[in-house]
């Protein structure tokens, strides 16, 4: 409850968000910037809508934006006007078990409300009469996902737990759905479809997420054709890893995959780590996929300028193979990820221009802070302020091999590969800079690539005599010597191991050649947002937020919700949303207004809040301390994980990389231990 100043400040919010939605309404005017950074550091709670009694599982905004769908443990659905802060419907939705969806059907005048539930059901409701008109009871396991598209406003589709996506088209007189993709044809029976979003510029669009380090894009078009062709067993449909030069039927499906996942999936296994999408959504021009990658980070995916993984290998049966395996290594413009642009580049001769080294006198101001930060150990703080000198210079090579230094000592899970990426577009600006060479041979031994980190190191030397017998070289050639030969294995665990990259399941399960294929081919992810912790709960959303999605934002294990820039990564607002963990976030489709819900059994309200207001007492102020207790409590045991949730202080976890160590050796040498 609101009194005196406050309650007058809500007061004419709300007013204005009515007008302008009034606005809106009359004149089809689109607010392109509704959401800002001085927004975005007013943000603040304005309302808890009270009506349900168990957690709020989902949240759906109709497209207008003045109503919101909630849906809970309690099985009901409510109704909502978000600016009166009142419920308009409540339903019980006919389901036996927690609801985990809702969605508003397009086209249907808000009155037609789709759920699903664990209860493997998906129900159709008429809101006026407060009826449910259908029930389809085809899946065999829980339903997490309900997906729409404006293109087919009597067209739906649902994602299980029985690894089934399935269309249900309201025209039809039937009680039953159609099988669109069965993900257990291609991964097993242990597969479980978790989520799904329909492409909002392109309805023929549709992305799955499901237990494993893969997210799958399907032209759905094209699928009833590829299935037919699989069902003939035409040539068109059959792949094998040494024939890479075949193209893939559109019906197949493009993967996204964060690259160092499928690599360090043993690594999360013995932790008993789950990887599974638990959220993707496309951005608002439809360019670009956010997922939100259960126990780890959230990746955005760029759909027009794709690219491969640095560190995909082949397994060894194609060692043999012609086209672009060669030697047993990929090339995919790369080869092993240390194909490097100083082959044939004498570095004694070589002469960058100055505009590839130089920054403007406000950019190195922003350096030296950064590499001040570096110095006194402040690792998220460096890197923040080498990418947002990054966003600004894209063509400094300085500032990729200084912020790849960061990630390096920083090593949270994926900074290694980051700074990777980082080392080799340092090297493709700069063919000549010393320590972004020498840091990928590093990272490629942490990333566990051994015979490649000799062969960079090796090369190292070469370009770079004078270096060649430094304390850094010496430790590092030592630690790769070690790795190599302290280990025997016997011929089936190498053939095990030559396919454990792909593979995101129970060895058990055979995997289809065609499948593994698909695998090899994933493209990597464009952006990579950490700081939020994701291991708990398999319903934990990421949004875009803002017309254009200048912002990311996602739930977290620790009760707060996170918002990041997106075209810098860099973390801005921290928000305690729920006393346990915060699931659902979804912005409002035109406004600067956000809801949000998770174990509380109440819906919560966000807007920028009047400059006149008391201080924000939800605001988390040490961010930076926020993101390394997640990042512990991702790496923590399973039972201290369990204690956290119930919320016991644990300490003394350490805070770990992702290959367990503790923080890097520190006899680095002059080579890479200073940014420049």
């Amino acid at each position: 409850m609101f009194c005196g100043e406050a309650m007058t400040a809500v007061n004419i919010t709300r007013d204005i968000l009515h007008r302008q939605i009034r606005d809106r309404k009359a004149s089809g005017f689109q607010r392109f910037y509704h959401v800002t950074d001085p927004f975005i550091k007013r943000l603040g709670l304005e309302a808890e809508l009270q009506g349900h009694t168990g957690c709020v599982n989902c949240l759906e905004w109709n497209e207008r934006g003045d109503l919101l769908a909630s849906g809970s443990d309690d099985q009901h659905a409510i109704i909502w006007d978000p600016f009166r802060h009142k419920k308009l419907t409540t339903m019980h939705t006919g389901h036996a078990a927690n609801i985990f969806s809702v969605k508003f059907l397009p086209h249907s005048g808000d009155r037609i409300l789709v759920t699903g539930a664990a209860d493997t059901k998906v129900h159709v409701h008429d809101l006026t009469v407060k009826e449910t008109i259908h029930m389809f009871s085809d899946h065999t396991n829980r339903v997490k996902r309900i997906a729409t598209a404006p293109m087919w406003p009597n067209t739906f589709w649902s994602a299980a737990e029985d690894g089934i996506i399935r269309q249900y088209d309201l025209r039809e007189n039937s009680k039953r759905s159609d099988v669109l993709i069965d993900l257990t044809d291609f991964c097993g029976q242990l597969v479980e479809a978790k989520c799904l979003a329909v492409n909002p510029r392109d309805n023929n669009y549709l992305a799955v997420g499901a237990n494993g380090p893969f997210v799958r894009l399907y032209d759905i078009r094209m699928i009833h054709n590829y299935r037919k062709s699989m069902s003939q067993g035409t040539s068109a449909a059959v792949h094998t890893f040494c024939d890479r030069q075949k193209p893939i039927p559109d019906g197949a499906g493009q993967y996204y995959v964060a690259g160092h996942l499928p690599v360090k999936l043993p690594d999360y296994n013995n932790r008993l780590r789950v990887l599974v999408a638990t959220y993707v959504t496309f951005s608002p021009d439809g360019t670009e996929l956010l997922v939100n990658m259960g126990g780890e980070q959230v990746y955005l995916f760029d759909l027009t300028f794709k690219q491969r993984p640095y560190t995909f290998l082949l397994p060894k049966k194609c060692q043999s193979s012609t086209g672009d395996v060669q030697n047993g290594k990929t090339t995919n413009g790369v080869s092993n990820g240390i194909h490097l642009p100083t082959s044939h580049i004498r570095f004694a001769g070589s002469k960058i221009h100055s505009s590839l080294t130089e920054l403007p006198p406000h950019l190195e101001k922003i350096k030296q802070q950064a590499n001040d930060a570096f110095a006194q150990q402040q690792w998220t703080q460096a890197i923040q302020l080498y990418s947002l000198g990054i966003h600004q210079a894209s063509c400094n090579a300085m500032l990729y091999g200084n912020r790849a230094a960061a990630y390096m000592k920083r090593k949270w899970d994926g900074d290694h590969y980051d700074a990777l990426r980082d080392c080799l577009k340092a090297l493709t600006l700069n063919p000549g800079h010393l320590k972004a060479h020498f840091r990928l041979a590093r990272c490629l031994f942490e990333l566990k690539y051994v015979a490649e980190a000799l062969e960079c190191l090796d090369d190292f030397k070469g370009k770079f005599p004078e270096q060649a017998h430094s304390s850094a070289c010496d430790a590092l050639d030592k630690d790769i010597k070690a790795a190599l030969f302290s280990k025997t294995e016997s011929a089936e665990d190498k053939k095990a191991n030559s396919s454990i990259r792909f593979q995101s399941f129970s060895r058990k399960e055979s995997i289809p050649e065609d499948e593994l294929v698909l695998r090899e081919r994933s493209f990597d992810y464009k952006h990579r947002y950490c700081g939020h912790c994701n291991t708990t709960t398999d319903i934990k959303e990421a949004n875009f937020f803002g017309s254009k999605g200048q912002y990311i934002v996602s739930g977290s294990d620790d009760g707060s919700f996170f918002i990041w820039e997106k075209e810098t990564t860099n973390l801005v607002r921290i928000l305690q949303g729920d006393e346990s963990i915060v699931n659902c976030l979804q912005p409002h489709p035109s406004y600067c207004f956000l809801a949000t819900s998770g174990i509380d059994p109440v819906v919560r309200l966000w807007n920028p809040r009047p400059e006149t207001e008391s201080e924000n007492g939800r605001v988390v102020e040490d961010m930076d301390g926020a993101a390394q207790a997640n990042q512990r409590r991702m790496n923590a045991d399973p039972l201290e994980v369990m204690l956290l949730n119930m919320g016991y202080r644990i300490t003394g976890l350490r805070g770990v990389g992702p290959d367990g160590s503790d923080d890097e050796d520190s006899s680095e040498g002059q080579v890479q231990c200073r940014p420049s």
